[in-house]
């Protein structure tokens, strides 16, 4: 949360301290003070008392707060400034990187220990450089001085700067605009609806001669991204039978160039068919790098902005309506600051896109990651034509614009949702190709699971009542998205008030207390505690305080009847919710002639939407339900679907519970609402099979991709990476630490990574042992010199952890399977990989039901080798990288050592020696050049 300031005027940037935050201690620099007389290094508890008392300046102000182990104060954090001046403009929140960003001279420090005291001055010349370039600038000056009025209404700490570097006297004769940002906005406009693509293959040869003349200009030559390529083209052929697209499984080994090397016949085949292809990924930064890489088929910014789109859910975009709301009802200054930096952002944005877009990923930090997502329609609230700002609403642009674009950048959440739930536009894609299609099938099974829990009811209450109980709540219930549009309908209007009095059987805010408390009320809580009290009486407890789980059966009576009851409800429920979906649907076609397209698309979205949750949601729940009342029903079930009763915890505190159902192979539905309808498919990965070479790894692949499912048998493509593995990496597992014991593995990561010099990657298969030994090893690779940032313990965002990490060379991180999973850090950045243990799969209910499914053992090692060799293809990504992958695991299993490349030696080795083999490796000795320089050719030394 941001904080106003605590003072009435802004103090002049040299008179402010200046505060850097590490583990172990803490730099302050008074104000009107140089380094070189007055740094002082201060206890944590002292320098939170003096941040109190005089707001400094400092970057990223709730770590700060963090590492100083106290709440937020007020403070001239020079992100929140950044965020005005440069808005939509990447910057590693950091000292380091405010100065990269800005051009300041990084001051080289004398000694590690130097290096967080000779960072302070750089925030004091960054708050110059920003206010300068502020005060230089003459683009939309009347509207950023409205903005920073508005700001400083609200009590922004840096607003009297702001104002004074725009020069904001000038214009107290005239009235600036304010925080209406949205009325700068281009608006979009409707055309004509795209014919249907056609069906004309692309043959090997040409799409050859198109990776060639997209790669001419100086690009290097890789043969194996070619006969990758080309591997491709039976996917981009016409189909010869319904239900049976052409299904192509690519396996592209790191620095084959596989990105290209698919868009090439993609490229091709949209220009020559006039529609478009989806590229899909499981990552944000995959997106945005296959966007910076179309650059290459679309030279011109022009022609790609009409060719190419990123798509994901609504979720993701900002929501103009949310924020004029959020602006003009802000009762505390934090969350009018919130809107007001936002606001500033929408002059700059691209698309408007506030999850891996142009938003920078410490904004949200910055503001509160549930403010943030507060600007964005995550409950599914758009009243669509209805909303002032429609025609000119990020999310219908995007929309729009994927109707016309040939490259279509999706995320696997949304093929799934679209395709189960019915496409914004109007047709589904013909072509995909799904990269890192080694996440596939956990997005599958996500996007195809149900969960009757206390949170996913609340959410549809609040989405069909939105706010109630008089509380200063923006959300916007069916009601009122709804009502205009039936006015003249009685029997609509009748259906719309049963529907709202027979949602209040759902659970409401404050459920969750109510049940740890003995008073749920109605049958959603009344449910929700009897699944509770079973949870908590059956579960095997560790005493670790995260999440629980127990099989459905045998069930509790007070289960039984409860689901029983709640069944009635739903069905209460389920009736007008359907008749009413019914009811707009039928206006469309009794209304044709008349409605405008606006009108249409709007009954036509809340149709579908009401459609989704009585079909889809209720009665998706309505059969969970119905399997409960009887047992041998849920045991018929048993070969499509699992089902269990969890209580979701973190750190001890409860967040949720309730009744799960997930698909026993979640490729089922996939290959019938997605694979099917598609004409042709690509999977691919770096790691699509473990590794193994057997003819087993292949029928894995095609087992998690859906390809088993599909009439036609998939193409199988392995092109090996070109990287000498045996010459660039090393791979060790210590055999002399316990792996339980927490000092010991905490000493192999201290001496590892401070044998490397940094650059290293800590991969935890636990939580609690990631925080762990952050606390041990912190402080001594502080005292070297070396940041150790980790996931779970600073307050910045996962992907903000990675930039930082990306961007300074001689970082250390320490993280779970999303940091793993979302590392793409060439070069010297990340040199050492150290595993905690043999990464076996979680041994949850819905595990132990596949692993029975699936082939037993021989999952387990499927999984767990996907998983090492996911890990150690972080290692090297260009072919000047080398790298170290350790594993504190003497258990590891000889079996799964195929998971690493052919002609890596892995050896069994003393932690002493791993240290030692590690630093020689990676910091090999320089050798004195005595050769004599004579022999030239060409200009060119060939000493």
């Amino acid at each position: 949360m941001l904080e106003p300031n605590a003072t009435p005027k802004s103090l002049p940037i040299n008179r402010r301290p200046v505060l850097l935050a590490g583990f172990t201690e803490v730099i302050w620099l008074p104000g009107d003070s140089l380094l070189s007389d007055a740094v002082e290094r201060l206890a944590p508890q002292a320098a939170l008392q003096r941040a109190r008392a005089a707001p400094p300046l400092l970057c990223h102000l709730p770590n700060t707060a963090r590492r100083l182990r106290g709440e937020r104060f007020p403070a001239y954090d020079l992100l929140e400034l950044l965020a005005f001046v440069r808005p939509a403009s990447f910057c590693l929140p950091t000292p380091r990187g405010l100065a990269e960003a800005l051009g300041l001279p990084l001051p080289a420090a004398a000694s590690p220990s130097d290096s967080l005291a000779l960072q302070a001055p750089l925030l004091r010349q960054a708050a110059r450089a920003l206010l300068s370039e502020l005060a230089a600038t003459d683009r939309r000056r009347r509207r950023l001085i409205g903005l920073a009025r508005y700001l400083e209404k609200a009590g922004w700490i840096w607003a009297p700067d702001v104002l004074r570097a725009l020069q904001a006297g000038d214009f107290d004769g005239r009235a600036a605009p304010g925080i209406a940002v949205w009325e700068d906005l281009p608006e979009w406009s409707e055309t004509a609806p795209e014919p249907a693509p056609a069906s004309l293959p692309i043959e090997v040869e040409e799409t050859r001669q198109y990776l060639a003349q997209l790669l001419a200009e100086g690009a290097e030559q890789r043969p194996q991204q070619a006969d990758y390529a080309t591997a491709l083209v039976p996917a981009f052929t016409p189909r010869l039978e319904p239900d049976s697209p052409n299904l192509v499984l690519a396996e592209a080994g790191t620095g084959v160039g596989k990105t290209l090397g698919y868009l090439a016949p993609a490229g091709l085949w949209a220009r020559k068919n006039q529609g478009p292809v989806w590229i899909s990924t499981y990552t944000r930064h995959l997106q945005h790098q296959i966007d910076q890489e179309l650059d290459r088929l679309y030279a011109n910014p022009a022609l790609k902005a009409g060719k190419v789109v990123i798509r994901k859910g609504r979720e993701n975009y900002l929501c103009l309506l949310n924020l004029a709301e959020i602006a003009g009802n802000a009762a505390q200054p934090s969350l009018a600051i919130a809107a007001g930096l936002m606001a500033r952002w929408v002059m700059a944005t691209r698309d408007g896109d506030m999850v891996g877009g142009d938003l920078p990923g410490w904004l949200p930090d910055l503001i509160g990651l549930n403010r943030s997502q507060g600007f964005a329609d995550r409950r599914g609230e758009c009243i669509y034509a209805a909303c002032p700002h429609y025609s000119r609403c990020f999310i219908e642009r995007s929309v729009r614009r994927a109707r016309k674009a040939e490259i279509v950048i999706a995320n696997h959440a949304l093929v799934m949702i679209q395709a189960a739930l019915g496409p914004d536009e109007k047709q589904l894609p013909t072509r995909y190709v799904f990269d890192e299609g080694h996440h596939l099938f956990a997005a599958i099974d996500g996007a195809f699971a149900a969960h009757l829990t206390g949170q996913e009811t609340l959410d549809l209450r609040r989405w069909l009542l939105g706010g109630e109980g008089g509380r200063s709540s923006r959300a916007r219930g069916l009601k009122r998205r709804i009502e205009d549009l039936v006015l003249d309908d009685a029997g609509a209007i009748d259906l719309l008030q049963q529907s709202l009095d027979a949602a209040r059987i759902l659970a409401s805010e404050g459920w969750h207390q109510r049940l740890i408390d003995g008073h749920p009320m109605g049958p959603t809580e009344v449910y929700l505690a009897a699944v509770r009290r079973q949870v908590l009486a059956r579960a095997p407890s560790d005493g670790a305080g995260y999440t629980l789980e127990t099989a459905t059966l045998p069930l509790d009576e007070r289960v039984t009847e409860a689901a029983r009851v709640l069944d009635e409800a739903f069905a209460a429920l389920q009736r007008p919710l359907r008749d009413l979906a019914g009811r707009l649907a039928k206006r469309l076609d009794e209304d044709a002639d008349t409605l405008d397209t606006p009108m249409r698309l709007r009954i036509e979205a809340l149709s579908r939407g009401l459609a989704r949750r009585a079909d889809m949601e209720i009665g998706a729940w309505r059969s969970m339900l119905e399997s409960l009342r009887d047992g041998q029903a849920l045991d018929a079930m048993a070969p499509d679907y699992v089902d269990w009763f969890a209580l979701d915890r973190n750190d001890g505190r409860e967040l949720d519970v309730g009744h799960y159902r997930h698909w026993l192979d979640p490729t089922k539905p996939f290959a019938e609402v997605v694979a099917k309808p598609a004409h042709g498919i690509v999977v691919t990965s770096a790691t699509l099979t473990d590794g193994s070479g057997t003819a087993e790894a292949w029928a894995a692949a095609e087992m998690r991709t859906g390809a088993a499912h599909l009439p036609l048998p998939a193409m199988r493509a392995r092109v090996a990476s070109p990287f000498n593995y045996a010459v660039q990496t090393r791979v060790f597992i210590v055999t002399d630490i316990g792996r339980n014991e927490i000092d010991q593995v905490a000493a192999a990561y201290r001496s590892l990574f401070l044998a490397a010099g940094g650059g290293a990657l800590g991969l935890f298969t636990a939580i609690a042992r990631l925080r762990e030994v952050h606390r041990r090893i912190a402080p001594a690779l502080e005292q070297a010199g070396i940041d150790l940032l980790a996931q779970h313990v600073d307050a910045v965002e996962t992907a903000t952890l990675i930039d930082i990490f990306r961007g300074e060379i001689d970082a250390c991180l320490l993280g779970t399977d999303a940091v793993r999973d979302g590392v793409d850090v060439p070069g010297r950045a990340l040199r050492l990989i150290v595993f905690d243990r043999v990464p076996w799969p979680r041994p949850d209910l819905l595990h132990k039901a596949r692993k029975a499914h699936f082939g037993g053992t021989a999952y387990d090692d499927q999984l767990t080798r996907l998983k090492l060799k996911q890990a150690f293809g972080r290692l090297v990504r260009r072919a000047d990288d080398h790298g170290v992958f350790v594993l504190l695991d003497k258990a590891m299993p000889s079996r799964l050592l195929t998971a690493f490349p052919e002609g890596v030696t892995v050896e069994r080795l003393g932690l002493a020696e791993v240290v030692r083999r590690t630093a020689e490796f990676l910091n090999p000795p320089v050798q004195p050049d005595t050769a004599p320089q004579t022999a030239i050719s060409g200009g060119i030394n060939l000493s």
